[in-house]
């Protein structure tokens, strides 16, 4: 399964700056050696149900350890008997984009 998924800290301090706190997040995700992939809205992280939903609470813990509310978007991809598909859903797409089927 695939999971997209954006998690900020909300109302804390006099700075509007976020990084800190997505940068927590995000060191959870890669030290989680699942296959992942981070850009400037979300963080894709893929692997079984269990290890990926971990993953996900696990850096929304640390962002909320860090300002008394949290902003959490989730969307998923279940597709069950599918692995590598942060990759090759986009390889798809760009065959597609050279006119190949």
């Amino acid at each position: 399964m695939l999971v997209a998924f954006s998690v900020a800290p909300s109302g804390a301090g006099d700075s509007d700056s976020v990084s800190a706190a997505v940068a927590e997040a995000v060191r959870i995700v890669r030290e989680s050696g699942l296959p992942h992939e981070t850009n400037a809205m979300f963080t894709t992280v893929e692997g079984e149900w269990e290890e990926v939903m971990d993953v996900v609470r696990r850096a929304t813990e640390a962002v909320s350890a860090r300002a008394p509310r949290t902003s959490l978007v989730i969307k998923a991809d279940i597709r069950p008997g599918h692995t590598d598909q942060l990759r090759e859903k986009v390889e798809r797409v760009e065959q597609q984009l050279e006119g190949g089927s």
